[in-house]
């Protein structure tokens, strides 16, 4: 039986993803040829190409306005230098919310000044800070809409007069924004879209080209616009199964569809957390993550007991991130209803039988 996976990532994917994607290793479009052996350049994988970046453009509403779908590699980490490479001339502004925009701010430093314009640092990232001030002669903003370590996300962004960047590896396509509020996107594949080895870029075409230092082709956004983000040999099956799950996502009702879902697995999981006297969340309510919930027992005696009933119910990837302790639920688009309904009967048996 298939395992309750609430893996932080790479993460759970929707059985009929998994079972096209395994069809087309063995057999891509009944050429008797496999996805990971045929030409990147040969027609079938371009026309996977263009239509995962179709789809991510579709998903986000930004189809025709001006803005441009990448699949890069490199993952999250290598955007927070890109995207200094490519926009910070002399002033950025960062709202510093947990481990991955810290490690953004630091990339960022040494391209030019970074303005940190807010922090939860000071009480272990488990709050989204509020009441910041943007500088309006920075470059551009950036922030991070959902934390998967600490369990919090954004639940409003700020109207800027700078472009206004944002890393959503942890919640991209969970949830309706206006996404043209943004400049640039960017979001590690294996979050909530697909496996590891591909990263998506959303950039507004014009916010490019305004930086006077000499960007390596690799580095520059503008080199993969240029060639249709096939610069490079492209990571074939996690762009193919990316696409496969925004199709996926397509054909049950959108982004829309998918955030009703998302907020009652959010909703029922949080319920049994602040009812149950044995389970404690560690972030502040009004900015708890849909994806992410963190959460620790109130007596560490009761772990060894509930760890076994969690492996016993078949629930996977539940420990919280080795830095925070606790347990972690990632509850990203592709985890059923069903899997938190059996991890909130485990937690209320663990309270029955103590």
């Amino acid at each position: 039986m298939k395992k309750h996976n609430f893996s932080a990532g790479p993460c759970i994917l929707p059985q009929e993803v998994l079972q096209k994607a395994s069809e087309a290793i063995l057999n891509f479009n009944d050429d008797n040829l496999s996805l990971i052996e045929i030409s990147h350049r040969s027609k079938p994988f371009v026309a996977v190409m263009e239509k995962a970046r179709s789809l991510a453009l579709e998903l986000l509403g930004l189809e025709n306005k001006g803005y441009t779908a990448l699949f890069l590699q490199g993952g999250a980490s290598l955007e927070f230098l890109m995207v200094a490479y490519n926009l910070l001339n002399k002033k950025a502004a960062y709202l510093n919310t947990g481990t991955w925009s810290d490690k953004a701010i630091k990339e960022a430093k040494a391209f030019g000044e970074v303005v940190e314009v807010g922090s939860s640092k000071d009480n272990h990232f488990n709050y989204i800070p509020k009441n910041y001030t943007i500088p309006e002669d920075a470059d551009y903003f950036h922030c991070t809409s959902n934390n998967t370590v600490a369990g919090t996300q954004m639940k409003s962004f700020p109207d800027t007069k700078i472009p206004l960047v944002c890393d959503m590896s942890s919640d991209i396509f969970s949830r309706q924004l206006d996404f043209e509020k943004f400049d640039l996107i960017y979001a590690g594949a294996q979050k909530n879209m697909g496996p590891a080895g591909t990263t998506l870029v959303i950039v507004k075409d014009e916010i490019l080209g305004e930086v006077e230092r000499q960007i390596p082709a690799m580095l520059d956004y503008q080199t993969h616009i240029d060639k249709d983000s096939m610069f490079n040999t492209p990571s074939v099956f996690a762009v193919y199964v990316s696409m496969l799950t925004l199709q996926w996502l397509k054909d049950l009702g959108g982004i829309q569809f998918i955030e009703d879902v998302n907020n009652k697995k959010a909703a029922l999981l949080y319920a049994e957390i602040d009812r149950n006297p044995l389970f404690k969340g560690i972030v502040a309510k009004e900015d708890r993550s849909v994806m992410n919930a963190t959460f620790v027992l109130t007596d560490e005696e009761m772990t060894a007991k509930f760890d076994t009933m969690c492996a016993e119910a078949g629930i996977n990837g539940l420990k919280g991130h080795r830095s925070v302790g606790g347990y972690r639920a990632s509850m990203y688009n592709a985890l059923p209803l069903y899997s938190v309904q059996v991890l909130v009967d485990v937690m209320q048996a663990l309270e029955k039988n103590k």
